[in-house]
């Protein structure tokens, strides 16, 4: 019953992420359809993670679960006022980039160092490219708990790219795969470049949001 739940879940949560990133930040149906994207994408991890340890405890699919609940975790914990579960949320979050920065760093170096410069047909400037905003989330998460929850346009940004990056997630599951988006879409839109577009417009609009809020007057106008 797990595999219907994740993919059902993995398709409303690449909705859901779209409305919210297009959205105005802080209006209602940015708020409404980000907190159904948070839910969608919890369900989509777990149910991912639960379905990869059932195979292999290697199983790739065990760190895009972890990712996938992480960054979800720690957005919505950035604008919520804090207490003590949200530390204990933050301590546990923490545990969990660490591990898999390190994790990421070790299949990147097997994949360099293998004759094709692959691991499992993934190349090995993936790995490194997950480990280092892994270990820059994780850096974020230090300097949260040391100096205190981020104020204004900072603390927008924060929750921004990590909504952002859980959306890559989902969406680079699913339109990596051609044979995945060939049982939705028709055959012009299965090509590579068309299957690499809504992932690249996902950084598009999260740099493009980040800029706008880049200032105090731009944070004034999302939150309202």
């Amino acid at each position: 019953m797990l595999l219907p739940i994740h993919i059902v879940a993995g398709g409303l949560a690449i909705i859901l992420g779209a409305i919210a990133l297009l959205a105005a930040k802080g209006a209602t149906l940015h708020r409404r359809s980000g907190m159904l994207f948070v839910y969608a994408m919890l369900t989509m991890g777990i149910s991912g993670l639960v379905l990869a340890l059932r195979q292999s405890l290697t199983n790739a699919n065990v760190m895009g679960g972890l990712m996938s609940v992480y960054f979800v975790t720690t957005a919505v914990t950035t604008v919520r006022p804090a207490s003590s579960g949200t530390r204990r949320l933050e301590v546990g979050a923490l545990i969990v980039a660490l591990v898999l920065t390190l994790t990421d760093l070790i299949l990147g170096i097997k994949a360099l160092t293998s004759p094709s410069k692959t691991l499992n047909g993934v190349p090995f400037f993936m790995p490194f490219f997950l480990a280092t905003i892994m270990f820059l989330a994780a850096a974020g998460d230090i300097r949260v708990m040391w100096s205190g929850a981020r104020r204004g346009a900072p603390r927008i940004a924060r929750h921004l790219w990590r909504m952002c990056f859980a959306l890559f997630i989902a969406a680079g599951s699913f339109f990596s795969i051609r044979a995945r988006v060939a049982t939705v879409l028709p055959e012009p839109l299965t090509t590579g470049t068309m299957r690499a577009l809504p992932v690249v417009l996902i950084f598009v609009a999260m740099f493009y949001w980040l800029w706008r809020v880049r200032g105090r007057r731009a944070f004034t106008v999302a939150a309202r």
